[in-house]
């Protein structure tokens, strides 16, 4: 296997040796660069397996350096991991939403280290989640011929991990070792009780008997023996396969309880979502029936709406707010710009990058979410933010109006378009009071500016 390559990224000389040190104990081949400009240069011409990069430096800092890698298309594959001091939650996010993996603490311990390799895809992964399985065969004729696997085809394709087997395999495999302990064990113990009690035993004949006399006087015990030992064995086995009937139990119960959790989370998200969505709808329908006739100019705000964390802004409610604004527009003989602006609330998330993230329990503390951010908004590019209705129907206004409306459609982010202010961070700040503001500041805003 080819060696992994890596570049560490760093304006002091000291922290660039204890990082590469720490790196090529796991034999990664470490290439430095004492600025971000450096670090450039050397990518036009190498491809490492991953950067890490310090914050604070000369000229470009680590932040800039992570856009530019990740703005071009050749080297924004490459996985980087900030190396700095800086720390925060708002920091991590900030990193994270220009493409960092994470953040990698200057005061680092080896344990981080290796974490952070098997997460970057450095090491091969030593968890091994799949489970012994024996080859069935079948018997031909008087021939053992091995059954070919079903194909994966055919193969019932799993929902998810069976935990309960898995618990029950590994407790059955330790009963295995457990049993062979005790029978070794108790086997070298009756060798021993029998070698003593010959040679302590009067009258021990010093030459061999015919073996019709050894019938007749073998003694009793060494069966008494043997039986205790089986039934010490037998013992043995049964508390251990008890045990692990009851291991298997809890942990069922404690999955049904999780799984009848997570349903009553959904249902209870769902009716928040579908209430909020219903007052929305009457507020807007209450406001667009109260817009103003056409003026001599300016501009009048027709209505804002909230968007849901992992929806595109120019979607569904979106798209029937735009046909009833439009609507009411040209009964009044509108003549100008219809804008719509979309902002994105930052939110508190819980998840990783494999799998995604969702916003954050309310009840969680704000300093433990995972992800302080909007990367569903940040992956979106200019077209994946509208849907195809959406599109069409504001690419048809002007023609449909005979050149009186016009519609304009842009995004201000998540700083320019924020409203409503964010909470101090504390230590009593919870998931669900951060993310309050950020669904305020989640929202598409539809304006119409009268023309002269």
């Amino acid at each position: 296997m080819a060696r992994k390559r890596a570049l560490v990224v760093d304006d002091s000389k000291s922290a660039r040796v204890i990082l590469s040190r720490m790196l090529e104990k796991y034999d990664i081949e470490v290439d430095m660069a004492e600025s971000a400009e450096q670090a450039i240069e050397y990518l036009n011409g190498n491809r490492p397996d991953a950067i890490f990069m310090d914050h604070l430096m000369p000229g470009m800092d680590g932040l800039q350096a992570v856009q530019a890698i990740k703005s071009n298309p050749q080297t924004a594959t490459i996985p980087i991991m900030m190396y700095t001091s800086q720390e925060g939650e708002l920091y991590v996010g900030q990193a994270r939403a220009l493409g960092a993996m994470g953040v990698l603490p200057k005061q680092v311990r080896p344990v981080d280290v290796s974490k952070v390799l098997y997460e970057l895809h450095l090491l091969p992964d030593r968890r091994d989640l799949e489970e012994p399985a024996l080859q069935p065969v079948e018997i031909v004729g008087d021939v053992a011929v091995e059954r070919r696997a079903m194909p994966p085809a055919a193969a019932a394709a799993p929902s998810g991990p069976d935990w309960g087997r898995r618990v029950e395999a590994a407790v059955k495999e330790q009963s295995v070792d457990l049993r062979r302990f005790m029978v070794a064990s108790l086997d070298g113990l009756a060798s021993r009780i029998v070698a003593e009690v010959r040679e302590s035993a009067p009258g021990a004949p010093s030459e061999p008997v015919p073996s019709a006399a050894v019938v007749r006087k073998a003694p009793v015990w060494p069966w008494a023996v043997a039986l205790l030992a089986v039934s010490v064995i037998a013992a043995g086995c049964a508390i251990s396969w008890a045990l692990s009937r009851e291991a298997l139990t809890r942990t069922n119960a404690e999955m049904a309880a999780l799984q009848s959790t997570n349903v009553e989370l959904q249902r209870s998200r769902q009716d928040l979502a579908a209430t909020i969505k219903d007052l929305t709808a009457a507020l807007a329908a209450s406001a667009a029936a109260q817009l103003p006739p056409p003026a001599a100019g300016g501009a009048v705000l027709s209505r804002a709406e909230p968007v849901p964390y992992g929806e595109i802004p120019f979607d569904r409610t979106r798209l029937d707010v735009l046909r009833d604004v439009l609507a009411k527009l040209e009964a009044q003989g509108f003549h100008g710009v219809v804008k719509i602006t979309s902002t994105a609330g930052v939110f508190c998330l819980s998840g990783n990058a494999s799998d995604g993230y969702v916003p954050a329990n309310p009840g969680t503390p704000a300093a433990k979410c995972d992800l302080v951010g909007n990367p569903f908004e940040d992956s979106l590019s200019a077209q994946q933010r509208q849907s195809l209705a959406f599109a069409n129907l504001v690419a048809g206004v002007r023609q449909r109006s005979g050149g009186a409306i016009s519609v304009v459609v842009e995004s201000a982010g998540s700083v320019r378009g924020a409203t409503a202010a964010y909470p101090a961070r504390s230590d009593t700040l919870t998931a669900g009071e951060w993310n309050r503001v950020a669904a305020a500041n989640n929202r598409v805003e539809f304006a119409a500016d009268y023309g002269p």
